[in-house]
């Protein structure tokens, strides 16, 4: 009896993980929500920095979603030098105007900054 009980409470874990997994995605993507003429205004006044190894940059890709393709991304592991020339020193970090604006954003906040 008390192994059945165990599965039970290991099953129950399991779904509310799947379910948490689920909706941490769906908020994710709905960080993003920009129409595509402003993703490009954005792109036109930004500069993203980040690293293929960095979890944040990719929650940022995900938020961008197909509009990542407009947008100018440097790779600190690839070119330290640009990302040393620039002063980052942590990624995802959006540079504008020749300000630098670390972590994540979403697109709201990106039209803000970019005056998008």
């Amino acid at each position: 009896m008390e192994r059945k009980k165990r599965s039970w409470i290991i099953l129950g874990v399991l779904i509310v993980l799947i379910i948490g997994t689920i909706y941490s995605i769906e908020y994710i993507k709905g960080m993003g929500n920009g129409e595509e003429e402003e993703l490009k205004c954005v792109a036109e006044k930004s500069i993203l920095y980040v690293s293929k190894t960095c979890s944040h940059c990719a929650n940022q890709k995900l938020i961008l979603g197909d509009g990542l393709q407009y947008f100018e991304l440097i790779d600190c592991a690839e070119d330290t030098a640009a990302c040393q020339e620039a002063g980052i020193t942590g990624v995802p970090t959006w540079e504008i105007d020749g300000e630098l604006y670390p972590g994540v954003r979403s697109v709201e906040q990106l039209k803000e900054l970019t005056g998008c």
